[in-house]
């Protein structure tokens, strides 16, 4: 992939997140192409719509995650990443049921976004984890009375 993305080193990110960038432009891209099959191909433009709106939202809300303003921000903005992922995962599953995708694609496709999605469930668990562990820290120190 060509596009500029920060690297592990120089952001402090965890090299999960950074395989979280990459895989959620990736689905991103799969999504819009996927659309523009459906319109040129199938005539279909309802769903396919939807479908790149919550296909494209998550990378996104990854990158702006990247710049959060706090530790809450950078979890709010990724459970918006993961609800949009999840819807992603429905209008697959619609469209696969209306016989607009095929087996193949649809497991494809469907194995690529369940893939950010754990990903996404994995970077969220570990941030609140890590946000709760620094806070009972913080609680417990001793005040420095001097």
């Amino acid at each position: 992939m060509n596009y500029d993305m920060k690297t592990a080193n120089n952001t402090g990110k965890s090299a999960r997140q950074n395989i979280l960038v990459e895989k959620s432009f990736a689905m991103a891209v799969r999504m819009v192409k996927l659309q523009r099959h459906l319109v040129k191909e199938k005539a279909e433009y309802t769903v396919s719509k939807q479908l790149v709106r919550s296909g494209t939202n998550p990378g996104a809300m990854i990158r702006e995650a990247q710049n959060a303003e706090s530790d809450s921000d950078f979890v709010h903005k990724l459970g918006i990443a993961q609800k949009e992922t999840d819807e992603t995962l429905y209008w697959l599953e619609l469209l696969h049921a209306a016989d607009l995708l095929n087996e193949i694609e649809f497991l494809s496709l469907h194995k690529d976004v369940e893939e950010v999605l754990k990903l996404l469930r994995s970077v969220i668990i570990s941030k609140k984890t890590n946000m709760l562990q620094v806070k009972t820290i913080n609680t417990q120190a001793p005040k420095n009375n001097s």
